[in-house]
């Protein structure tokens, strides 16, 4: 088991980059940390994994922001953060240049982001020019070590194409939609209990000034040849802290990301070495 990271080495440090990991962490946005406090959702309202492709159907959902526990016993989280002054490409190059090393996972947010490594087969495909930006991330897992407000996890992030995540590939075309980030997760706990599946989905379009990220989480479920199957055993329920936990962490690594990526893309000038 690797070890908790919280500080820069003498060799990161170095690195024009470190600076990003000592700037004052962002305010969370405060108008979703509003919205989260005022406590769980109505599940009746959740975007379920079978209809993903709701979203590319409408401008937005009753609920963008929210989370609660569904009655077969799994939970949901949705966000909708917006990214100022960032571009789609952006965010392909972030989720392609911050698996190479630590330093870069940690800088995305330092109170909670420790450790990611991958295998020598996918940072040779990441690290090969000839290799189109999204599949240097979709296809790859990422093996990462974060806290989302419940301890620390090692959590396996197995990334998949928008087709393997149930999306209608006739209808997935811009403006409707930008780019997707999404993947199968499975988490451990450091503390110890049982492992965590989940699906993740950040559903990212272009909008005025910049981009947002619909994200939706459904925790207890995993994407299986394209349809999405429920993992937990029948009679488990996830907890409501856990979904709730998840909700706040996300408003506040990605008002984070949101505040350093257009600066630190034209600073690394787009390239991923």
């Amino acid at each position: 088991m690797k070890d908790l990271k919280t500080e820069l080495t003498f060799e990161e440090q170095k690195k024009t980059y470190s600076k990003y990991f000592y700037k004052p962490l962002a305010i969370p946005n405060p108008e979703l940390i509003d919205i989260l406090k005022l406590g769980p959702m109505d599940p009746a309202k959740v975007l379920m994994p079978e209809n993903i492709n709701e979203l590319l159907d409408s401008p937005y959902h009753e609920i963008e922001t929210g989370y609660c526990v569904l009655p077969n016993g799994t939970a949901y989280v949705a966000v909708n953060n917006k990214f100022p002054g960032v571009t789609v490409a952006m965010i392909n190059w972030w989720f392609a240049w911050h698996a190479l090393e630590d330093m870069r996972y940690m800088l995305w947010f330092r109170k909670g982001h420790y450790g990611v490594s991958i295998s020598d087969e996918d940072r040779a495909i990441i690290l090969d020019p000839e290799t189109k930006m999204l599949q240097k991330f979709q296809g790859r897992t990422h093996y990462v070590i974060e806290d989302a407000g419940g301890g620390p996890e090692d959590i396996q992030i197995s990334f998949l194409t928008p087709e393997e995540l149930g999306f209608d590939m006739d209808r997935f075309k811009s403006p409707a939609v930008g780019t997707v980030i999404g993947a199968n997760g499975i988490s451990s706990r450091r503390a110890g209990g049982p492992k965590s599946p989940a699906i993740m989905t950040h559903f990212v379009r272009e909008i005025s000034g910049g981009v947002e990220f619909r994200s939706r989480f459904w925790l207890g479920y995993h994407m299986v040849d394209k349809k999405p199957v429920k993992i937990i055993p029948d009679g488990m329920q996830i907890p409501i802290q856990v979904a709730m936990d998840l909700a706040f962490h996300n408003v506040q690594e990605f008002s984070n990301l949101a505040s350093i990526l257009p600066s630190l893309y034209e600073e690394m000038e787009g390239k991923i070495f």
